[in-house]
Parts: structure tokens; sequence; C-alpha cells
């Protein structure tokens, strides 16, 4: 801060001159599921006011996208997450330089996305071993930093209660809220109304263990790849989703989002137990072979929701053939991952049953606001090959991966 500034001075002017940087034309623009990110060079003076030095310093702008929720958000500001985890992560997580309501301005972190250097495949061992140490690193950062959890968030350590809780929200917020407009979609794919509660009653009761900071969020287009003296380093980004809670939960949703393969789903499995204990964290540990098929079963049957509203939501106004098949491909293989889970009987519907159950939604859908306009490309984009992985050999029998949760 300028020492000829008061402290309020101070913060109105770097409020003032980043959404004047904000709104200025140019930057390479990044769409995800729940931000548009923009990134830019700060520009002086802001770049001084922020002490950053050169106004070719980049930045990222975060503008929230109205979106269909599909995940649990607890704590509305990301700042305040990032804020605790730099405490103990440092250097490694980016900082947020502004926070308004609406937007915030964060420290661009250079490097390579995982998702553009490997999108899928394999990630490679020192990969994997620097991402099981970020998890070890992650249950250290102090929780007495955070707001507390919602009211009737679990109790510290019950792991149980947790699960209970994630399945509740899922069931209520994301499907039942959405019953109106996709409540036919689902049935017609073989998504029945109780489906989170079939997968409730039938998962085996979990190990009790301490709960820590989850990031929740960790796949290819969340890690960067930062250059530094001893190589690159993975920088995990995008904190918004974080939340406390059974740290297998966070290994579960990371292994299913990266996609890995058989051996490097094994291979992250063994390294995030073999990193916790040498962090002195084996109370994480504990019943992690008997509990980690459940979240993985949980991680499924949560996606499944999600990933069919938004292939169907994604379609652009004047879909082609192409389009229906490539969006009935997404809707194929979410269901196809989440039916063990969800101890669901018969078989998935094949690709024909979810293009024509798309093509009678896309008819009555009336196209209503879910960001039609916004996701006009999301079609598009997919049609060049993004987010169009088949089941991969990592997936094997699903019902196998699971070890059978309790079906």
């Amino acid at each position: 801060m300028s020492p000829q500034l008061s402290r309020r001075t101070h913060r109105r002017l770097v409020r003032l001159l980043a959404e004047a940087r904000r709104r200025s034309p140019g930057g390479t623009v990044v769409i995800g599921h729940h931000n548009s990110n923009t990134v830019l060079p700060l520009g002086q003076p802001l770049a001084f006011l922020l002490g950053a030095g050169s106004g070719r310093a980049l930045a990222k702008f975060r503008t929230p996208m109205e979106t269909i929720e599909v995940v649990p958000r607890i704590w509305r500001r990301e700042s305040q997450v990032l804020d605790a985890v730099r405490i103990r992560l440092g250097a490694d997580t980016p900082r947020c330089l502004v926070d308004h309501d609406n937007w915030s301005l964060h420290t661009h972190v250079p490097g390579r996305v995982l998702s553009d250097v490997a999108a899928e495949g394999t990630v490679g061992a020192d990969r994997l071993a620097a991402l099981a140490e970020f998890f070890a690193a992650l249950a250290e950062v102090p929780l007495d930093g955070l707001s507390p959890p919602p009211a009737d968030w679990p109790e510290h350590g019950d792991s149980q209660g947790f699960l209970a809780w994630q399945a509740r929200f899922t069931g209520e917020h994301v499907h039942r809220a959405n019953q109106g407009r996709f409540g036919e979609l689902f049935e017609a794919v073989g998504i029945p109304e109780d489906a989170m509660e079939r997968f409730l009653d039938s998962a085996r009761p979990l190990t009790s263990r301490p709960f820590v900071l989850l990031h929740t969020d960790v796949h290819r287009a969340n890690i960067v790849l930062s250059p530094g003296p001893g190589g690159e380093r993975p920088v995990v980004i995008d904190w918004e989703l974080a939340m406390i809670g059974d740290p297998l939960h966070d290994l579960a949703t990371h292994l299913v989002r990266m996609n890995y393969g058989r051996t490097e789903h094994e291979q992250m499995v063994q390294l995030w137990a073999d990193a916790m204990l040498r962090a002195g964290h084996a109370e994480l540990t504990t019943g992690m072979r008997h509990d980690l098929p459940v979240y993985l079963a949980l991680e499924y049957a949560q996606s499944v929701f999600a990933d069919v509203m938004r292939a169907a939501a994604g379609l652009p106004e004047r879909p082609t053939d192409l389009h229906f098949a490539v969006a009935a491909r997404q809707v194929c293989r979410a269901v196809r991952r989440a039916w063990a889970a969800l101890c669901l009987v018969d078989e998935p519907p094949d690709e024909r049953t979810a293009e024509e159950a798309l093509r009678r939604w896309y008819a009555s859908d009336g196209r209503v606001s879910m960001g039609r306009h916004r996701n006009r490309n999301a079609g598009q984009n997919d049609l060049k090959g993004k987010n169009l992985r088949g089941s991969h050999p990592g997936n094997g029998a699903v019902a196998e991966r699971l070890e059978r949760h309790g079906c």
C-alpha cells in the first residue's frame, strides 16, 4: 500500500482501477462450469498499488456464472479459502487481490494446464507423487481461519454423517430441484426418482476419520504445471468448492475426475496413503480400502445428474444429428458409471435410447434459460473432442471397481 494513501482510499482506488481493467478489451478467456476467467496484464498504476511491480504482470479476473447447482458450496467467498490455504501451501496457491461481491481478481499461476498437456490417459509417476504430496499438505491447513460450515454440517469426524449429507444434498438440491425441467429425461435414461435413497440404503457403514480441508475438484483442468528451479510442479487452482470433511471424499473425486487408467488409479491410491503416513496422518488412512469404494460410488452417483443435464443443456439452438449423437454418448457414459453405484437392475440404456430421450427433451424444453446462449458453444466444443472420453480401462467393470459397495 502506498504510504501516501489511507487504507480505505487505497482499497477504493484498487477496486476502481481493477473494475476498469476487467472491462478492458483483450485478454485470454477461459470458461469453466462455475466461472468465466479472463487473464490480463494488470497494467499501471494498478500493479503498483497491488505491489506487483511490472504492469505486465498477469492476473485472472474471475466472474461467477449463472448455472445449475450440482455441488455444494459452503463458503461464498473463495478468497477466504485461499487465505487459509496459503498458510500451509504458500506460494503454490493463487492469491486473491480484489474480492467484489460479483467478481474477484487473483494472481495468475504461470505454466501449462495439465488438461492441455495430457487431456486423457497417462499422467506420469512424478506428477502423481506430487499430487499425493499436495493432498498430504492440504490435510495440515488450519481450519480455525475459516468460518463455520452450515449448521446442519456433520460433526467433526462423522464420516457416515458426511456421506449422508452429500447424498441428501444431491437428492434434494440437484435431482429433485431439477425434476421440472429434466425429470422425464432422467427417467428415460434409467435414473429413478429415489436414486440417492437407493445409494444410501445400500452403502456400507464407514469408519470415522478426522475432517480436514478438502478441495473437492482436483482434475486436469484445475492443475497448472508451473515451472520452477527444480522442474515443473503441479499447482492446484480454483478453490471455490472447498469444504471440510472426510479426506477420502477428496481422493475419490480426484480419482474419478482425473479419469485415470487402471494402473495409475491404483498407483495414486497407494501414493496418497504413503504421503499421508509420511506426513504423520495415519488416522486419515484408517479403513480406506473398505471405504474408498463407497466414496467412488458416491462420486459416480452424484455426477450422473450433472453430466446428463450438461449434455442436454449444452446442445446448441439448432443441433444436428451429430450434436445429438455426441450428447447421447456423454449421457450413456455417465449412466454406465453410476449404474452399479445406484444399485440399478437390468442394463443401462444404449446410445440410441439416450439420443431419442434427448430429442424428446429438446423438443419439449422450450429453449428455457439455463445459459442456453452462454453455453451455445458447449456442444461445438464437444465435437472437437473435449470431454469426450469413453469408458477407460480404469473403469473396467464399475461393479468391480466399486467392489460392490453394498448392492
